[in-house]
């Protein structure tokens, strides 16, 4: 356990000079991310939602400790057997590093190094434990092994060990501390295009409803990243290139500014969400249009005879997002975000720049910790989420929710208010409509509608009598079209079916 311990340690010290995200722990998590069946990441995401990472990596030091006593069980009969297994997890490790998203030969050294550092220590441990031998009447017999001996070893290798952990956190803790600074010193401009007023009767203000704007804390995240890039706001740099990019282009952050900036409400949804999920907010989104910039660039979508018909963003940590060029370029308010809800984009949810395409799906616009846009086609690449079984395009589906009352909730008898969220981006929801035990359909009362691009609150007042009943809710979008009953999973391209809440009125 203290060789595993010192493994560890040391590997996060090196990983503090190279890249966070090329640590053991990290490394091994995101490779288990990216080969994870979608299946079981749907599973993760439903049991453990937010937590799922936190899950994943407690496995994974579960799993190391165990190897550790493993092997500490083998090394004072086999030391040069318990050294190698050390070797054996740092090459998975680095192995691990090296094939990630965005990795490279150097995200190979923490886990090489520490294993190396951590074989030594293991071999040098295993030999105080082997009994030294004792003459006895001309003969060679086992005496009892070096205790002091070991005992000093084991707190030297502890003391290291612990020493290097906390360089390495300090040293992460520096390179952090200087992108929160950069973070806290943005000055947001004031918008060119501010955001339209929000009509009166927007939020219904309903106890147990979602607020129309999801605060920044309460906002989803779904991603695979491990460790939450920490990004200077000034080494930020972004390039435009690819098929029909006439005029390539690299931006830093004071340059965006400098374009026309947006201000808009636009609701984002992932395509992890389950009929009735919590993945869906809607925030208030400052940047700069991202058609300007890629015209900027020279390019023309495929309608206007561009070579190009996809999008490919890249992430600070190698996550790669493809996206239509088409529906970045056909008017609607696709963004490049550096602002949420009235501050810098948290960390947590891109900073320094993220992208926001109304109307798709995260996995397939909402690119996070940008710094490359590359112009290319659908047939010459599939990005992360493509080459693992979803959809090459996926426009958000029409869903509504019911928010209270919550499933096998008690109400009293007499009116209740049934209420929630409904969402169909860059198409708009012009019905909710609610039944009770498979009844008729009821029109529920729609909030005012910010716009067609942000999800619309409802609310229908049930007279609701004793007895336990079932509530199902559906939606009709701006172009007619009823949400279908038709239940289907999230793989490849987003859930259906209607939302249903089992109720016992009192």
């Amino acid at each position: 356990m203290i060789a595993g311990f010192c493994a560890l340690a040391v590997a996060e010290l090196v990983a503090a000079l190279v890249r966070p995200e090329a640590g053991p722990v990290a490394a091994v998590g995101g490779a288990v991310i990216d080969r994870t069946p979608p299946a079981v990441k749907d599973f993760a995401v439903r049991n453990f939602g937010t937590d799922d990472k936190l899950v994943l990596e407690l496995g994974i030091l579960a799993l190391l400790a165990l190897f550790a006593m493993t092997l500490g069980l083998l090394a004072p009969r086999h030391r040069r057997a318990g050294s190698a297994g050390v070797l054996v997890f740092g090459v998975i490790g680095a192995v691990c590093a090296v094939g990630r998203p965005g990795g490279g030969a150097l995200d190979a050294l923490p886990s090489l190094v520490g294993a190396v550092v951590a074989a030594g220590a293991l071999y040098v441990l295993a030999g105080r434990l082997v009994p030294a031998a004792a003459p006895l009447a001309g003969r060679r017999t086992a005496g009892a092994f070096d205790r002091r001996g070991f005992v000093l070893a084991a707190g030297a290798v502890a003391a290291v060990s612990a020493g290097a952990g906390l360089l390495g956190r300090r040293l992460t803790s520096v390179v952090q501390a200087g992108a929160a600074r950069s973070r806290r010193d943005l000055r947001l401009p004031a918008p060119d295009s501010p955001a339209p007023a929000v009509p009166p009767g927007t939020d219904l203000e309903l106890r147990g409803l979602s607020p129309f704007v999801t605060p920044n804390q309460d906002f989803y995240r779904i991603d695979t990243a491990l460790v939450v890039p920490k990004v200077d706001a000034g080494a930020w740099r972004l390039r435009i290139h690819g098929e029909g990019v006439r005029t390539p282009l690299e931006l830093g952050l004071r340059d965006l500014p400098r374009r026309e900036t947006v201000e808009r409400d636009i609701t984002l949804t992932c395509v992890s969400n389950e009929v009735g999920g919590p993945y869906v907010g809607n925030a208030r989104w400052l940047g700069v249009r991202l058609a300007d910039l890629l015209r900027e660039a020279g390019v023309r979508p495929p309608s206007e005879g561009g070579p190009a018909d996809q999008l490919v963003a890249r992430s600070v940590d190698g996550m790669t997002i493809g996206t239509p060029v088409e529906d970045v370029m056909d008017g609607r308010d696709a963004l490049l975000a550096f602002g949420m809800n009235g501050e810098p984009l948290p960390f947590t949810h891109g900073f320094p720049v993220r992208m926001v395409v109304p109307g798709l799906y995260g996995y397939v616009s909402a690119c996070k910790w940008l710094q490359d846009i590359e112009l290319t086609t659908f047939d010459a690449y599939d990005p992360y989420w493509v080459r693992r079984s979803w959809s090459r395009r996926a426009p958000v589906k029409t869903q509504a929710r019911i928010d209270t009352p919550r499933p096998f909730a008690s109400p009293k008898a007499g009116t209740v208010p049934v209420a929630g969220v409904a969402w169909a981006q860059h198409r708009g929801i012009v019905r909710v409509e609610v039944r009770v035990d498979g009844g008729p359909w009821q029109p529920a009362r729609l909030a005012a509608q910010d716009s067609r691009d942000t999800w619309r609150q409802w609310v229908w007042e049930w007279p609701a009598t004793p007895g336990g009943h079932t509530l199902e809710v559906r939606a009709t979008d701006g172009t007619g079209a009823v949400q279908t009953g038709r239940r289907v999973g999230t793989l490849p391209d987003g859930a259906t079916g209607r939302h249903t809440v089992v109720v016992n009125v009192s």
